[in-house]
């Protein structure tokens, strides 16, 4: 399935992408004349698991992220050249007289830096730390062109200049992947290849400049619960599911220089990123550097809790990072957060971070970093700010970041980086002032805006049912999910009628008597990076699980209960204080390494607890420890979803209903008769710390993550070959071309403007990349199911959305496929259709996109606030394209979707404050002319626009292109195209 590239790179060519992007990694593999051609398809490699020599590296032998610069010195005479080439350069950069050297307290350096203090500005010490990162980035890859000193003047003015949304480029140290954004990710590299290949260029130019780290962890689904075997069960699924992925992932670890992919059962990606690949600082050709990463996870924030300089990108924006373009950001306000005082007794991480979540989100701090500093910053272990970190898309953030400082160090010992690895990095933040020291008296730092929490106020709380940002305290849960059943259906609201409040839903589970009622828990998952990498709360839950089994109480049998690690550490230290046998008997057994329940991966229910759900119209509830519980997201069946810490999960499993106040009624009856309640089975903070002190060890981290490398024996008989180009089997419905760059020529398309389109769909608020993106399963009557079925794939095959990410021609069929999609078109009707203007009749979404298409008629969309939030989906940009969707006319959108739309060539408009479609009397039965000039150079980011309807009506909105790299972004008819073009140019 692959054949060879063209070999025309020139050293020369190397030189120059060398020396703009100062990368570390120079191995290449070997010259394309030397590969046999042959032909391969995915299939075909899927089928025949002959043993290979496992390579999932950045072109070397993998055993720590740190050593791998030190492996690959030892290549040829052309790197030499490089380096020559590269002194040169260094010679010759603006900031070369702060470059510096940081001695060894023993002797020699550990290596050159760009030093912040040499600068002698006054202003750099009032610099928030967050900022100082963008600083040193902007100063180290300063060559007036890509980065220009006046962007370092403009970071180092942030006090003045961020209230300005001034541009900045910034160039991340690498990028970070989990398989269902890495899999189309690596299929647009490939097909780049093929169209750079078409041009009469160097498909070779196509490769990663900066380190790419893949995790494979979204695949795993929850198939088998509540068994000893349900690991081993659950991978054997997962590979037969993913055959044609994973060897397609393999190929893209050998194909591209400078690609890492962890194997299938690892661990989740952030947490994996948080204990071992993240570096803190880098060192590149001697030179020390800050660590900074961009993801195509929303919630690679994670890694902020290490005080890495890391958050969410689109697919398509970490491709361009990949390819050595520096991402254009607008320079961020800071809100500094203050922290104080002490977490009560009881009281969990998961806690603290909901209670965050929603006073940042009341807040507002959409596009901003946040900062944690105060005295409270003493009382969180890393683990704790980690989980904080985590949820910055939850609380609508870029970042929640915490400056390294000594629990950092303390946590990097514990995760077994080595010594001379942590002096290393507390030498350099020091010496660059980027490392904070409560210790020592505090110099005040400017922030944008100022926030303050005493950690004493947090009580006990969960959030839901339909949103993350609204947290219940625990105390009011019984109370607030009455209200939700007597609400209107919204984000707080079920509208159940009274009558029917109360009833029963009798069924029978394998032979014994079983019920239902509205809020009854059908699924318990321990789940998701953002609790699961928390020793506190996975431990707290093991004691919770452990005093309920003292008293007799056990989790009723058609519960789906599951506890999906993030990383093979957790389950070394459940075992070593014994209370994974207490999980085990109360149904939470291991069920894979991944992210399985919080991205919907939570398989199906028992049939007759389908059925009794279904044929009663039950609302039912899920409970889990993620960070995710938008509508028809965990299961299509719970209507109800709970965001909660692992210990509340076991909890609410025991009491196998959220309709229940746990101060007052009983969880449950006891072996002695007696009622066992919540303060029975509830743990203390120094019952927790005792056990993570006894249970959590470095050499943990050590065997871990020293055995992640060797993979696991089912990845390693996936065999693929060493072909540079991708040959697209056309009978794959996993991996297809996709038409991005068909009939595409040197020339750039210009911009276009929108005339009498018709309103595809109409929204109001909340509509989330979940309702957009194809997410989850794929529903047996939809046009992706039908697309599959034509090619002969059965329906236990379809697998999930996420899991065909690689293939156009599905997600395509699968955008606003989403259930519960509320269309104003449809008059009410909830689902995945929309009203075909012109002929009046009811379609799903797709299908009438496509009537447009074939018709030569435009598209767009209408919306409210916070169009796209949630996960950062590069289809959700990518589908509305495919269907023909040219522009988006929101009331506000979340940061990253809104650069995605952009990124696909995609118009962002935005209402003027105070109006919408409603208030302008928009049916969305009218046709739209968005009129843009007909010159890119004309343009302006943030410019106002008319749109005008067939009905006479006229409007003003602001055009979203928020830089001049986004318009040209724009001009080119996206992100990619413009790579290319610019690749060929050099």
């Amino acid at each position: 399935m692959y054949r060879t590239a063209s070999s025309s790179s020139s050293a020369l060519l190397r030189a120059r992408l060398f020396s703009s992007s100062l990368r570390t990694t120079l191995t290449s593999p070997p010259p394309s004349s030397l590969i046999n051609h042959r032909s391969f398809s995915f299939s075909t490699a899927a089928r025949s698991l002959r043993c290979s020599v496992p390579r999932w590296s950045h072109g070397v032998d993998w055993r720590s992220p740190v050593s791998l610069r030190a492996q690959i010195r030892g290549v040829a005479p052309v790197i030499e050249q490089l380096e020559r080439k590269f002194a040169t350069m260094a010679a010759e950069h603006p900031f070369k007289a702060v470059l510096t050297s940081l001695p060894k307290p023993g002797g020699g350096e550990f290596g050159k830096f760009y030093s912040l203090p040499a600068l002698n500005d006054p202003r750099i010490d009032k610099l928030p730390y967050s900022i100082r990162i963008l600083l040193e980035s902007a100063i180290r890859n300063c060559d007036n062109f890509q980065v220009k000193k006046e962007d370092v003047e403009k970071i180092i003015d942030w006090e003045n200049t961020s209230p300005k949304q001034v541009e900045i480029p910034f160039k991340p140290a690498r990028v970070l992947l989990q398989d269902f954004t890495g899999v189309p990710a690596v299929v647009d590299l490939a097909c780049m290849r093929d169209a750079m290949n078409k041009l009469g260029s160097d498909s070779n130019k196509i490769n990663p400049l900066v380190p790419v780290d893949l995790v494979i962890d979204h695949s795993v689904q929850v198939d088998v619960a509540r068994s000893e075997n349900a690991v081993q069960a659950n991978m054997e699924l997962e590979f037969q599911r993913n055959k044609e992925r994973f060897a397609f992932l393999k190929w893209g670890s050998t194909a591209f220089r400078n690609m890492l992919v962890v194997p299938p059962g690892s661990g989740i990606v952030h947490q994996v990123n948080l204990e071992y690949l993240g570096r803190l600082v880098f060192n590149t050709d001697g030179v020390l550097h800050p660590d900074s990463v961009v993801g195509t996870d929303s919630h690679t924030t994670m890694i902020d809790g290490l005080g890495v300089a890391g958050w969410g990108v689109g697919g398509i924006e970490a491709e361009a990072a990949m390819l050595g373009q520096p991402m254009s950001m607008v320079l961020p306000g800071v809100v500094g957060f203050k922290l104080s005082g002490k977490l009560h007794s009881g009281v969990t991480a998961t806690d603290l971070v909901l209670t965050v979540t929603q006073m940042l989100r009341k807040h507002g701090v959409v596009g901003k970093f946040v900062e944690f500093y105060g005295d409270g910053m003493s009382e969180l272990s890393l683990a704790d700010r980690a989980t904080i970190a985590n949820m910055s898309p939850e609380y609508g953030a870029t970042m929640g970041f915490f400056p390294v400082d000594h629990v950092t160090l303390q946590y990097l010992k514990l995760t077994g980086r080595s010594d001379e690895t942590v002096a290393m990095v507390e030498a350099y933040l020091r010496a660059n002032k980027m490392f904070i020291d409560y210790n020592e008296p505090q110099q005040d730092r400017v922030y944008s805006s100022y926030l303050e929490l005493n950690l004493a106020d947090v009580e006990p709380c969960v959030s839901g049912p339909k949103r993350p940002h609204d947290r219940v305290p625990l105390k009011e849960m019984k109370v607030d999910w009455h209200s939700c059943l007597d609400n209107k259906v919204g984000f707080k609201g079920f509208a159940v009628p009274k009558e029917e409040q109360h009833k029963m839903a009798k069924f029978s589970f394998h032979g014994q008597p079983a019920e239902l009622k509205h809020g009854s828990v059908v699924i318990a998952a321990i789940t998701s990076c953002t609790n699961t990498s928390n020793p506190s709360v996975m431990l707290g839950a093991g004691l919770v699980a452990k005093k309920a089994c003292e008293l007799g109480l056990q989790v009723k049998p058609w519960i789906k209960t599951s506890l999906a690690p993030g990383s093979g550490v957790v389950t070394k230290y459940l075992q070593q204080s014994g209370l994974q046998e207490y999980l085990n008997q109360q149904g939470f057994h291991i069920v894979g390494y991944g992210c399985t329940t919080c991205i919907g991966n939570s398989g199906d229910l028992n049939e007759s607890v389908a059925s009794a759900i279904a044929e009663n119209d039950i609302v039912a509830a899920a409970v889990l420890s993620g960070n995710r519980n938008f509508e028809g997201r965990v299961h299509p069946l719970t209507r109800a979803n709970y965001l909660a810490s692992p210990p509340l999960v076991v909890a609410y499993a025991l009491a196998g209903t959220v309709d229940i106040d746990f101060d007052k009624e009983p969880i449950g009856i006891g072996k002695d008769g007696k009622s066992v309640y919540f303060k029975d089975i509830w743990p203390s903070t120094e019952e927790v710390a005792e056990v993570v002190q006894a249970s959590v060890l470095p050499n943990m981290f050590k065997s871990t993550y020293e055995a992640i490398t060797t993979g696991n024996p089912t990845w390693n008989l996936v065999s693929v070959p060493s072909e540079s180009l991708c040959s697209w089997d056309p009978n794959s419905t996993y991996i297809h071309e996709p038409p991005y760059f068909k009939n595409m020529t040197m020339d750039p398309p210009g911009p276009h403007g929108v005339k009498d389109a018709y309103c595809l769909l109409n929204f109001g608020d909340s509509i989330t990349t979940d309702h957009i993106s194809p997410a989850g399963s794929i529903h047996k009557d939809s046009p992706a199911a039908k697309y599959l079925l034509e090619r002969g794939v059965d329906r236990k095959d379809f697998n999930s959305y996420g899991s065909r990410r690689g293939n156009d021609e599905v997600m395509a069929r699968g955008t606003f496929a989403n259930i519960r999609l509320v269309n104003k078109l449809l008059s009410g009707e909830v689902g995945p259709k929309t009203v075909h203007i012109p002929t009046g009749e009811k379609l799903y979404v797709f299908d009438a996109a496509m009537r447009y298409k074939a018709a030569g008629q435009d598209t767009i969309i209408l919306a409210g606030a916070e169009y796209g939030s949630g996960s950062s989906r590069d289809w959700a940009a990518k589908g509305p394209m495919l269907l023909g969707v040219k522009a988006v006319i929101a009331k506000s959108f979340e940061r990253i979707h809104r650069s995605n739309l952009v990124g696909m060539g995609i118009i962002p408009l935005c209402f003027k404050h105070g109006e919408d479609a409603d208030t302008l009397r928009l049916t969305g039965q009218e046709r739209y002319t968005i009129d843009l000039p007909s010159k890119i150079t004309d343009i302006r980011p943030g410019q106002d626009v008319t749109v005008t309807t067939d009905t006479g009506k006229s409007f003003t909105c602001t055009v979203r292109f928020d830089t001049e790299v986004e318009l040209a972004y724009f001009n080119n008819g996206g992100i990619l195209p413009y790579v290319i073009r610019n690749l060929i140019k050099q």
